[in-house]
């Protein structure tokens, strides 16, 4: 190769070669600069808010990260006149068969996304999620830890928890604790309440804010049903479930009651 072969070359190649790298240089630098601004900004939007747990915050800025940083290693390419059309159907294919292969473990990571920034519960609270009632102990990214009142821990797919019914106990100061009781025919129904609220209004943590609904229910053959039905925070529901119970024992002795009984139908035979 003679020396005025590879001047004629730097004269027509090398400068247009030589800007394409500046160029490159440049859109490097500069799109490093804006991708880590954008993903600091997330961060900060994210965690300020204080929906979202820190955990995941610094998570989607990483993806997003990621993503941006693909898209600037193409445009790169793309100075160099190098067709990404190719890289993008690569693409779009390793996706496809990471999505098929992992849809159902996606349709968990979506879910949990989402259950962290709208927050329908959180740790500690007591809620009936995916069929399951319990304390929540831990909500992960693919799924939520529920610890139910017999003890057993229990481990809900977020996208089962997300695609039904969310019922939260502790949203509210107070919950209804539901009973009946019931009374003997000949027995007062309204005296038999009365006595029963102010029994049931001295139990402690019952909320004084609604009150106590002590009434007539319904009516059986043994003789009326009443409704006991104190509030109170959710810490205190089954202590004071049971001494509601202990409650109703003890006023209905006290007052002499009789116990419920079926009556008793005599038939004789027609003559």
């Amino acid at each position: 190769m003679d020396l005025e072969t590879v001047r004629v070359f730097l004269m027509t190649r090398g400068i247009d070669f030589g800007t394409k790298v500046l160029a490159a240089i440049v859109l490097w630098i500069i799109g490093r600069w804006v991708i880590g601004l954008i993903t600091r900004l997330l961060r900060a939007v994210l965690e300020r808010n204080g929906r979202v747990d820190p955990t995941l915050a610094h998570y989607l800025g990483s993806i997003l990260g990621a993503l941006l940083n693909l898209m600037l290693i193409l445009a790169i390419l793309q100075v160099f006149g190098v067709q990404t059309t190719s890289f993008a159907a690569l693409l779009a294919g390793l996706g496809l068969a990471i999505g098929t292969a992992w849809g159902g473990l996606l349709a968990h990571f979506a879910a949990g996304v989402f259950m962290q920034v709208l927050r329908p519960f959180k740790v500690g609270d007591f809620v009936t999620v995916g069929g399951v009632t319990g304390t929540v102990r831990e909500l992960g990214l693919f799924g939520t830890t529920v610890v139910t009142p017999d003890n057993v821990t229990t481990i809900i797919g977020n996208n089962k928890i997300f695609s039904d019914t969310i019922s939260n106990y502790s949203a509210l100061p107070v919950r209804r604790v539901e009973l009946t009781a019931k009374i003997a025919n000949g027995v007062d129904p309204i005296d038999a309440a009365n006595r029963l609220r102010a029994a049931v209004t001295r139990i402690p943590n019952v909320a004084e804010n609604p009150a106590p609904d002590i009434e007539v229910l319904s009516f059986t053959p043994e003789g009326p049903m009443l409704c006991v039905r104190p509030y109170t925070h959710t810490d205190h529901y089954w202590q004071v479930y049971f001494d509601t119970n202990r409650a109703i024992v003890e006023t209905f002795r006290e007052a002499g009651y009789p116990t419920p009984e079926t009556p008793f139908v005599r038939r004789t035979a027609a003559s």
